[in-house]
């Protein structure tokens, strides 16, 4: 389990970006980046980490599934997966 700390803060960032999307999206468009640095630097998209929904573990991330490598295999192994099941040749 990752540290809530980073989590919250993740979300903070999360929060931040979407409250100043339109308005950086604007502000792109007309070219006025003086503006645009004004902004926080926690609204910019870049900043975002992909965190495991489960976890928040940041590293080993599965975009598909939006979870973490270790919690992806144990949840598949319990058979809370649908689609997925262990390879055997």
């Amino acid at each position: 389990m990752a540290k809530t700390s980073q989590v919250a803060r993740e979300n903070k960032r999360k929060k931040l970006v979407e409250k100043y999307a339109e308005k950086r999206k604007a502000l792109k468009a007309s070219g006025d980046y003086d503006a645009l640095t004004e902004l926080p630097r926690n609204s910019n998209p870049i900043r975002l980490h992909n965190r495991c929904a489960v976890t928040g573990r940041a590293r080993g991330f599965y975009r598909k599934f939006g979870i973490s490598r270790l919690t992806f295999r144990k949840m598949a192994l319990e058979g809370k997966i649908p689609g997925v099941k262990k390879a055997s040749w």
